[in-house]
């Protein structure tokens, strides 16, 4: 949840000011949230207190987990200083902790330095924080001393905490204004816009707008510096539409399907029956493209592009992918699975493309693709145990579900799959290993360093890793929600989730690489229809690549064998197909199919010639005994050969030239 490279937002507000709710929000695409409460019990007689606590517990979400600080004041600088860096942590409220704090309980204590901790933890946590805290400096001073003192150790520590965060917001009635950062100028923020999965909201940074809606969640104004050589390319060029085009006939955004729901949301389960693509409008486009208006023979192997997109817009004339989002997931497997990995590549690429920098951001410039940068959970040691807990799985795979419907609301007409954390080739071996029966060093692609060089001590690492998760889970079962739990991971989870979402919301996915096609191998059991949604426009010679292509039945429409990351191969492709379905959407039937004479294929008349004899020959004879032929040989027009002899062939055959 980082807002141009934050890590840390203090929400602040009066009493029912809304900073509660807005600070909710902040959060609330996070596949998984630890809320922090600050505030005692209280007196058990004071029902209404009782009734503003039970009001918060209600509005959290199912999957998130509630740890209790009021015990103790200095434990919340521990929990923030323990924290890990794929963790959110909500953190509601600070007047609650001021208030334990000053509880004669807790007395002597030194007030000042327990602050102090708190703002240094908030300034060295590794997680994503989201501190909520009370404004009581607009108020009278209070009249007694007990008030006196909480609105000035409530004062001191909303400014010491306030110091140590990235960014500070202001709730007045329901609507943000933030703080820190001060405002840019117009030519600064447009410097370079590019897209994040994180829910802060830099529309509201900027301009003091209220709480964003869904498909807005994670856009961020980067403040780059400038480079004179070269010019930075808008990763993200339109404003998402705030409802999807519904008008009759719009193929996009196609409504999702009844499925079942709880009270924490989407329940995603086995046997889902989601949309599949329009069994007709695919072959009649194809068997179109063999009466277009072309000099060659067609498009060759690429006519399966025009059939894949007229299946997934139901019509025979599809029109080229207007509007695309590139989602690049980002989480890394800890364990054998990364090695041979450079410590803090993985985050540098997504900063990178944060940044509008670098091959992915640069491609998807070229194409006017957005670009957004998923977090992932982190995925634990799968050789010796389960990357993921079955609650993250859930999370993770809601997760991307609501990615693929904010893109299907914000009208995107074909996302692109990409990835890149460190581990993601091994956790894929392991996924095909368990759902198709691949040898792990058969769908191991080979390491290969910084340097160009072949790291097979490394290759053989990820081999032994993927060998014992294996090992250690073969009597587990080899359900979907088991094998991401046991071997993919966050990356492979949230994948999963993007493929079932777009397809339920009839959003076709462009695959590239080994995390999209694990998913791929995944969602058959979730949902059969996902596969059939998918496109894979090159394998890059990845053998994961090629082995789950085959399962899945997704060929390859090219073999440019690039490796320039996960979602860049794609990008490389995207304008070929787009040129394709642009061809075929604009090119007219052959005229001869048509029966349309072109005046300009007539040839021109010969004023010399108009009252020669025409072309062909009359019958001479038309007697009862004549029998018309099928076709009469022109008489020559000039000097030439000729023949006294009688020809053999009966005379409704071809005669000899």
């Amino acid at each position: 949840m980082s807002v141009d490279g934050w890590n840390t937002v203090l929400v602040l507000g009066g009493i029912r000011s809304g900073k509660s709710e807005f600070a909710e929000s902040l959060v609330a695409d996070a596949p998984v949230v630890r809320y922090v409460a600050t505030a005692p019990e209280g007196d058990p007689e004071d029902t209404e207190w009782a009734t503003r606590l039970a009001t918060h517990r209600s509005r959290r979400p199912g999957s998130w987990t509630t740890e209790e600080t009021a015990g103790e004041p200095r434990r919340l600088a521990d929990v923030l200083e323990s924290a890990e860096p794929n963790e959110t942590l909500l953190v509601d409220d600070l007047g609650g902790w001021v208030t334990v704090l000053l509880d004669p309980e807790h007395q002597p204590a030194d007030d000042v330095a327990t602050i102090a901790e708190l703002a240094e933890a908030m300034r060295t946590c590794a997680a994503r924080v989201v501190l909520v805290s009370p404004e009581v400096g607009l108020s009278l001073v209070p009249t007694t001393p007990l008030g006196r003192a909480f609105t000035d150790a409530l004062g001191a520590a909303n400014r010491a905490v306030a110091d140590a965060c990235d960014a500070v917001v202001l709730v007045v009635a329901g609507q943000p204004a933030w703080l820190k950062p001060a405002p840019t100028t117009a030519a600064a923020a447009a410097a370079t816009v590019s897209a994040s999965a994180s829910p802060v909201p830099p529309a509201a940074s900027r301009t003091g707008t209220g709480r964003v809606g869904a498909h807005q969640a994670g856009t961020s104004l980067l403040d780059a510096e400038p480079t004179p050589e070269v010019q930075l390319p808008d990763v993200l060029t339109h404003t998402p539409p705030a409802a999807p085009n519904q008008e009759p006939g719009n193929p996009w955004a196609a409504p999702t399907m009844a499925l079942p729901m709880v009270a924490t949301g989407l329940v995603i389960q086995p046997g889902m029956e989601l949309p599949m693509p329009d069994d007709y409008a695919g072959p009649q486009a194809v068997d179109r493209l063999a009466t277009l208006d072309v000099p060659g023979a067609g498009l060759g192997v690429l006519d399966r592009v025009v059939g894949f997109a007229a299946a997934t817009q139901g019509t025979s004339t599809p029109a080229a992918w207007g509007s695309v989002r590139v989602l690049l997931l980002n989480g890394d497997h800890a364990g054998g699975a990364s090695a041979g990995t450079v410590a803090g590549e993985s985050a540098r690429r997504a900063a990178q493309a944060r940044a509008g920098r670098g091959a992915l951001a640069r491609l998807a410039a070229e194409s006017g693709a957005s670009l957004q940068v998923v977090d992932t959970p982190a995925s634990a040691p799968m050789e010796t145990r389960p990357a993921l807990t079955g609650e993250q799985v859930e999370s993770a795979l809601r997760y991307g579900w609501r990615l693929a419907e904010q893109a299907a609301d914000a009208g995107v007409q074909l996302l692109v799959l990409g990835a890149c954390g460190a581990g993601t080739e091994a956790a894929a071996a392991a996924v095909l290993a368990a759902t198709a029966g691949a040898e792990p060093p058969a769908v191991l692609g080979r390491v290969i360093t910084d340097s160009g060089e072949i790291d097979d001590a490394a290759w053989m690492v990820r081999c032994a890793a993927v060998r014992d998760a294996l090992h250690r889970t073969r009597r587990s079962p080899r359900g979907a929600k088991d094998v991401l739990s046991e071997l993919g991971g966050g990356d492979v989870a949230v994948a999963t989730g993007v493929l079932l979402g777009a397809t339920a919301r009839r959003v076709p996915v462009l695959l590239d690489g080994p995390v999209g096609l694990a998913a791929g191998m995944v969602s058959r059991d979730l949902a059969g229809q996902a596969r059939h949604w998918c496109l894979l426009a090159d394998h890059g010679q990845h053998p994961a690549v090629r082995l789950a292509a085959d399962v899945l039945g997704l060929t390859p429409l090219l073999d440019l064998r690039l490796d320039l990351g996960e979602g860049a191969n794609a990008l490389v492709a995207l304008p070929l197909l787009r040129s394709v379905l642009a061809l075929a959407a604009a090119l007219p039937v052959h005229p001869s199919l048509t029966g349309d004479t072109d005046p300009t294929d007539e040839p021109e008349a010969d004023p010399e010639t108009d009252d020669a004899e025409p072309d062909y020959a009359e019958p001479a004879y038309t007697g009862p005994d004549y029998t018309d032929p099928e076709f009469t040989e022109p008489e020559p027009a000039g000097p030439g050969p000729t023949r006294t002899a009688t020809d053999e062939q009966p005379a409704s055959g071809w005669r000899a030239g």
